[in-house]
C-alpha cells in the first residue's frame, strides 16, 4: 500500500492518509480481511506522529473501513455491496463537486466542463 503526503496540500496529514487508505480500499487494491500496517509501521514508514495515524485509523473504523482486533491489528472491514457502491459514488461526487468549483474560478462555461468530461469518458 503506498500513501504519499503532500506538505503543500490544505488537508491535514491524518486526512490524507486516510482518505488515500480508503480509496485503496474503494478500488479494490484492498480486500476485506487484508492487514494495514501497524499504527506504529507505518508512522514510522511515512516519519510521522504516532498519533496522526492513529488518529487516521480511527476515522476509518469509524466511518466502517477498517476493523481493529486487540493485539492483532487493523484490518481491512468487509464491505456490502450496495453500501461500497454508495460511497464510491460519494466519492465521486466529491471530487466532481472540487472540479465544478475550479471550473467556475477558471470560468468555464457548463457546457465547456461537459464537453471536457464526455471527452475523458470516451477516452478511458
Amino acid at each position: 500500500m503506498r500513501i504519499i503526503l503532500s506538505n503543500a496540500s490544505p488537508d491535514p496529514i491524518y486526512e490524507q492518509i486516510r482518505r488515500q487508505i480508503q480509496g485503496h480500499i474503494l478500488k479494490g487494491e484492498l480486500q476485506p480481511g487484508d492487514a494495514l500496517p501497524s499504527i506504529r509501521n507505518l508512522a514510522q514508514q511515512l516519519q510521522i506522529s504516532v498519533i496522526t495515524t492513529k488518529r487516521a485509523y480511527d476515522e476509518l473504523e469509524r466511518d466502517g473501513f477498517i476493523e481493529t482486533v486487540t493485539g492483532k491489528g487493523s484490518f481491512v472491514a468487509p464491505q456490502n455491496r450496495e453500501m461500497l457502491r454508495e460511497k464510491r459514488m460519494n466519492l465521486i461526487e466529491t471530487r466532481l463537486a472540487e472540479v465544478v468549483k475550479e471550473s467556475i474560478l477558471l470560468g468555464l462555461s457548463l457546457e465547456e466542463l461537459r464537453e471536457m468530461l464526455e471527452l475523458l469518458y470516451r477516452e478511458v
